[in-house]
């Protein structure tokens, strides 16, 4: 392949400020706070998951007796935060900067009051630091950057508070509570964004004596703020940024809007069975888990055995009716209402699509810009032709490729007694029947080896050998919002280095579905507190795997190991971050195209034989993954993968068309769009009715909105790090652990302080490559 990464990364040290930039929705309060990082990929962590019923902490091996915990500390509070606790939870917090979750989720009505006083305390503190910039006593980096830094990170950190909890435990109190304040917290963000002050005092600095002096990191800090001003219209006068402020307000509304409905299409459907004929074919897994599922519908005396069983479109309980029901007509049903969510009646995410990409267009002439693709590049690592670029010659090597799975599922479907056309509903179904006629795998022989617990125990166990840090249980030093939520520490060399939580298992009734991990805290020396050095980071992951049932500790699918490893990767980069300009620490400032490195290179350690082995174990006679069962996980690795790279490239071609390309005057529909697009990357064109991108929460209601590309983006760069490891030696300890502490000390550490492109080649030593990429998914021949 031809495609070379050579992007304007580098520029952000450029001698002159652009006139125009990204992202004009990420204002810069929100851009520091909220990174929804949850790939849309065909694994479990795309989407949602099945309910968790019953005391899922009885089981002596269940995830919350997973390790030994930690002593308790009950002094949750810091003294400063102590009176303001029950009055207001929400602006108080633990010695560790962590939030009173417990405390503000049982406290709902205090969340209003108490986020208007603070915007009202932030108003005022932006005011005088805008007099103070505007005064005769000239700019530094001590008196604007630094009580900068304190504003962002006040409202960042008490705003995704209320965000976190509407994600993890949505009622409509806390949707009523967002929908109030969000206006004001809106309009606050747009004015730190725009203010005129700010910027000409950034630009001081930029032509200042000063500049030379200031570091790497620093000078970035600079120049981000700069153009992300430039891209919240800073520059626009009189009407033009009325407008412009508000279409912002109304994207907000449509965004957390977009959100709401697909959380309320995804829990209205409920499939109850009662005869055992129409189920067959889904393993005793999938049957369990429907039966907890109907008990907590008010099924009492549901039995896996003998039902009811109640299947929702959450994941874990999807997935195994696609995958494994024989009975067609339950297939197609639940195919379809899947594809439909959130695309009828009330709740009908059309009209918010149309909108959004009306405003977003409108958004980007206002800035100067032809198109929002134009916008939400220019702060990235590649340009709009350079990402085509790398998304049509992918779709080159992967085309025929997917086209000849296709072939051979259909003649595996026939030659095996199928003779209907095959349909959407059909073509999983039979795919896992071909597979597992290959290979002799699949998920459901998988699960014993993957008890939750095992499988953590791994990971820690891997991360101590790359990068020299010790895991271990912190429960009690912090409140949570969920009895299962556990808490941990990251140390080294006996130093704590950071802490997280971790979230595991699907809640549909109050849980948004997919993975993702966030921050809570960053590292900050500005922030430390009292006779401390540095603030330490503090992150959150959020899954939606499979619950425990019965006895046994959650079993994962294979997907499920796979999706934990990517959110920690991404909490790695938070959490092991060097960098103490808190402006650019950790996932802070990292393009948003580079920052899916760290994620996607955690996934390929789960097909490392001593790394997988070393966790893989069976929940009940501890026996050892046979290799057998390696070598056939190993081997299935890339099947059908001409097809998953199709689908990829099919979100990521829809997406930047939609913000770039459509017109529906030109184009029809969005959906007549979509079907467009489908020409050249699905072989199956979608059904009539297909209403996939009203649930495409990645560009509706996340960041990710002219930026899907960078899955494959950042898979280009993840895959050329993992070689390094390849190159090293995977079997040789010790250049793996030289190789994993490089890593850890640049990709890890640097945060976004310096460019991506920089970070890899000082870690890789030279530019990366597509090779690995294409050799590791198995469509090296087919390029050839």
């Amino acid at each position: 392949m031809k495609w070379i990464l050579t992007t304007r990364g580098a520029q952000h040290l450029r001698t002159r400020v652009p006139s125009r930039g990204s992202g004009a929705q990420r204002t810069r309060a929100v851009l520091l706070t909220r990174r929804d990082l949850n790939p849309h990929t065909g694994k479990t962590r795309s989407r949602g998951a099945a309910k968790a019923g019953g005391n899922q902490n009885q089981h002596a091996r269940g995830f919350s007796a997973c390790f030994a915990s930690a002593s308790g500390n009950s002094r949750f509070v810091s003294m400063a935060a102590a009176g303001a606790t029950m009055e207001k939870p929400l602006l108080a917090q633990t010695e560790l900067g962590t939030p009173l979750y417990d405390q503000v989720k049982d406290t709902t009505d205090k969340v209003v009051p108490s986020l208007k006083e603070l915007l009202g305390e932030l108003n005022a503190e932006l005011t005088v630091l805008e007099e103070s910039v505007g005064g005769s006593g000239g700019v530094s980096w001590e008196t604007l950057v630094v009580p900068l830094e304190k504003i962002v990170d006040r409202l960042g950190k008490t705003w995704s508070v209320v965000t976190h909890l509407k994600a993890v435990c949505d009622t409509k109190a806390l949707r009523d509570a967002v929908e109030e304040v969000q206006p004001e917290q809106v309009a606050f963000s747009l004015r730190l964004s725009q203010s005129e002050p700010l910027y000409r005092g950034f630009k001081a600095i930029r032509e200042g004596a000063e500049w030379n002096g200031l570091s790497e990191a620093r000078q970035r800090i600079v120049l981000e703020n700069l153009r992300d001003a430039e891209l919240a219209g800073v520059a626009l006068q009189g009407e033009e940024k009325e407008k412009f402020n508000a279409i912002q307000q109304e994207l907000s509304k449509l965004s957390t809007k977009f959100s709401n409905n697909v959380l309320d299409g995804t829990k209205a459907f409920v499939k109850t069975i009662t005869d055992k004929a129409e189920v067959d074919g889904l393993p005793a897994s999938a049957l369990a888990l429907a039966s907890q599922t109907a008990v907590s519908k008010g099924h009492e005396g549901s039995t896996a055995e003998e039902g009811p069983w109640v299947f929702t479109l959450d994941i874990p309980s999807y997935l195994p009716v696609m995958l494994h029901a024989k009975n067609r007509a339950l297939r197609e049903e639940t195919y379809k209402a899947y594809l439909t969510r959130a695309s009828e009646g009330e709740i009908d995410n059309t009209p918010v699509i149309t909108r959004i990409l009306e405003l977003r267009k409108q958004q980007a002439n206002l800035l100067g810009y032809k198109c929002y693709a134009d916008v939400s590049l220019a702060a990235k690592m590649a340009t709009l032709d350079q990402a085509n670029q790398l998304l049509e010659e992918l779709r080159m090597a992967s085309y025929d490729v997917a086209k000849k799975d296709m072939e051979e599922v259909k003649a595996f479907a026939k030659e095996n007694g199928f003779d209907h056309e095959l349909k959407h509903w059909d073509v999983n179904f039979w795919a896992e029947r071909m597979r597992e006629a290959k290979f002799d795998v699949n998920d459901e022989i998988l699960r014993p080896y993957f008890p939750l617990p095992q499988v953590m125990q791994g990971l820690f166990d891997l991360v101590n050998k790359l990068f020299g840090i010790e895991v271990e249980a912190a429960d009690g030093m912090t409140p949570i919002w969920n009895k299962d939520v556990r808490f941990f520490k990251i140390s080294k060399d006996g130093k704590p280095q950071s802490y997280f939580y971790y979230d595991p298992y699907s809640r549909p009734e109050e849980k948004r579905g997919g993975a993702w991990m966030d921050e809570v805290v960053g590292r900050s020396k500005v922030l430390a507190p009292e006779g401390t050095e540095v603030r330490l980071p503090v992150a959150h992951m959020v899954c939606n795997q499979s619950p425990p049932i019965g006895d046994a500790p959650s079993l994962m699918t294979f997907r499920e190991v796979e999706t934990l490893f990517h959110e920690f990767g991404h909490a790695l980069q938070h959490m092991l971050t060097q960098q103490e300009e808190g402006l650019v620490a950790g996932i802070r400032g990292v393009e948003w195209d580079a920052v899916e490195l760290p994620s996607q290179f955690m996934e390929n350690w789960c097909y490392h034989k001593r790394t997988l082995l070393g966790f893989a174990k069976h929940w009940e006679t501890g026996e050892p993954l046979p290799d057998e069962l390696y070598q056939k996980l190993v081997a299935a690795k890339n099947y059908r993968s001409g097809t998953m790279m199709m689908r990829q490239l099919h979100f990521a071609c829809t997406d930047l068309g939609l913000h770039s390309d459509y017109d529906p005057a030109v184009h029809g529909t969005i959906y007549d769009f979509e079907n467009s697009i489908a020409d050249k990357t699905m072989i199956l064109k979608p059904l009539p009715e297909d209403r996939f991108l009203c649930s495409f929460g990645h560009i509706f209601a996340g960041g990710y909105a002219a930026g899907y590309y960078s899955y494959k983006w950042a898979e280009v760069l993840s895959a050329d790090a993992f070689s390094a490891f390849e190159d090293a030696g995977l079997e040789d300890d010790a250049k793996i652990a030289d190789t994993g502490v490089r890593f850890r000390d640049t990709v890890l550490a640097l945060g976004g302080g310096k460019a991506p492109e920089l970070v890899f080649k000082e870690f890789r030593g030279r530019d990366p490559s597509t090779e690995p990429l294409l050799r590791h998914s198995g469509l090296t021949a087919a390029t050839a």
